[in-house]
C-alpha cells in the first residue's frame, strides 16, 4: 500500500473535493451535502477526515462525532465511512477504522460505534473482520418531515 495521510476536512473547497466520494455512500445533492455538514458541525461538533495518497488524492472519508450517553459513556460515533469505489479492497477502509480507533483512544473514548443498514452485508463482514462486533439493532420510525434521501 502506498503512503497515505489522514487530515481533517475544514474548508468549503475541501468539502467540494470530498463530495463525489461521499455521494457514493450518501446520494444527496452537493448543496445538501455542504449545508448538512455545516449543520452537523454546529449541532454536534461533527468532524470529517480524508484519507489521502502521496499525490493528495482523496481515497476515503470518515465522519465522526464524540458523544456521551448512559450505556457507553464517552464514545466515538462514526456517521460515515466510505472508500472511493476505485480504491476499495486495498485496505484503506481498515486503515481509516484503525485510525479512528487511535483517534478515539487519544480522546479517552470507551468505544467506536456505528450503524450499518441491514442490506449492507459486505460492509458487515468488513466491520467484523476489523474487530467490530454486531451487538444490537437500531430502530427508526419515519415522521412527517422527509429525510435527505
Amino acid at each position: 500500500m502506498a503512503p497515505t495521510s489522514i487530515t481533517e476536512v475544514t474548508g468549503t473547497d475541501e468539502l467540494r473535493e470530498c463530495y463525489p466520494i461521499m455521494q457514493q455512500l450518501r446520494p444527496v445533492s452537493e448543496e445538501t451535502f455542504l449545508e448538512t455538514v455545516e449543520q452537523m458541525r454546529d449541532e454536534s461538533d461533527y468532524q470529517l477526515f480524508a484519507l489521502r495518497d502521496a499525490d493528495d488524492e482523496i481515497l476515503g472519508l470518515v465522519g465522526v462525532v464524540i458523544e456521551t450517553n448512559l450505556y457507553h459513556g464517552k464514545h466515538a460515533w462514526v456517521h460515515e465511512l466510505v472508500v472511493d469505489e476505485k480504491y476499495r479492497n486495498n485496505g484503506y477502509g481498515g486503515e481509516l477504522l484503525a485510525w479512528i480507533d487511535s483517534w478515539a483512544q487519544e480522546r479517552e473514548c470507551s468505544c467506536v460505534e456505528l450503524a450499518s443498514g441491514l442490506w449492507r452485508e459486505d460492509a458487515h463482514r468488513f466491520y467484523e473482520q476489523t474487530g467490530m462486533e454486531k451487538y444490537c439493532y437500531t430502530f427508526k420510525k419515519d415522521l412527517s418531515t422527509p429525510s435527505l434521501y
